[in-house]
C-alpha cells in the first residue's frame, strides 16, 4: 500500500504559509531566521543516527515528514512548510533544498550528497528582476545523484535517475537515467529483482 507521500502530486500548497508576492514580508523573514537558528542550534551538528530528531524538528515547522525519512544535518532546507518526503526518502549531507515552492520526495526517493533542488528563478524579462517559483517533485526510486541540479518546475519520473552533476531544467521520464549539462537520456534503468540479485 502507498503512503500519502507517494504521490508527487500531494504537495503543500505554494500559496501557503510563506510567500506573499514578488517580496518577502517581514514576518516571514522573521519566521525564516527562526526557523534558521533552530535547525543550526538543534539539528545542523548531529550525528547521522539522529535522523528521527532533525525529523521530529523538521516537522514542527511544518514539514511533512514520514517517520523513516532521512534528512541529514548539513542539508540546507529553506522553508520546510513546502517539504514533503514519503517513506524512506532522503536528503544527503550538503544538499540544497531551496524550496521557495514545494519540493516533494515521494517513497524511496534519494537526494544525494550537494545535490540542489531549486524551485526559484527571476523573470530576466522584467526590469524588475522578480522572483519566480515552481514546485520540483521527485517519483519512487528517483534518484538526483551527488552535486546534481533540478531547477524549478521539474517533475522526476519513477525510478528516473539524474547521474552526478546533471543537470535537468526539463521533465525526466520514468525509469530512464540521464546525464550531462543539459540532462539527456543516456540508457533505461531496470531494477532487479532481490530474489535474483
Amino acid at each position: 500500500m502507498l503512503s500519502r507521500y507517494s504521490d508527487p502530486h500531494s504537495l503543500p500548497s505554494a500559496s501557503a504559509p510563506l510567500l506573499g508576492g514578488p517580496t518577502f514580508a517581514l514576518r516571514h523573514r522573521l519566521m525564516r531566521l527562526v526557523w534558521s537558528a533552530a535547525w543550526l542550534l538543534l539539528a545542523a551538528w548531529t550525528p547521522s543516527f539522529m535522523w528521527r530528531w532533525r525529523g521530529l524538528i523538521l516537522r514542527a515547522f511544518g514539514a511533512q515528514i514520514h517517520r523513516t525519512a532521512i534528512v541529514r544535518g548539513s542539508a540546507r532546507i529553506w522553508w520546510p512548510a513546502h517539504l514533503c518526503m514519503g517513506a524512506h526518502s532522503s536528503l544527503g549531507p550538503g544538499a540544497i533544498c531551496y524550496n521557495v515552492a514545494p519540493v516533494s520526495l515521494a517513497d524511496f526517493a534519494i537526494v544525494s550528497q550537494r545535490a540542489h533542488l531549486c524551485t526559484g528563478t527571476h523573470d530576466i524579462n522584467h526590469p524588475d528582476f522578480p522572483l519566480k517559483s515552481r514546485p520540483i517533485s521527485v517519483g519512487m526510486h528517483g534518484w538526483i545523484a551527488a552535486e546534481a541540479f533540478v531547477g524549478p518546475g521539474v517533475t522526476v519520473g519513477e525510478g528516473a535517475v539524474l547521474g552526478a552533476r546533471g543537470v535537468a531544467f526539463r521533465d525526466l521520464d520514468a525509469w530512464t537515467v540521464y546525464a550531462g549539462n543539459p540532462a539527456r537520456a543516456v540508457k533505461t534503468r531496470r531494477l532487479i529483482s532481490r530474489t535474483a540479485a
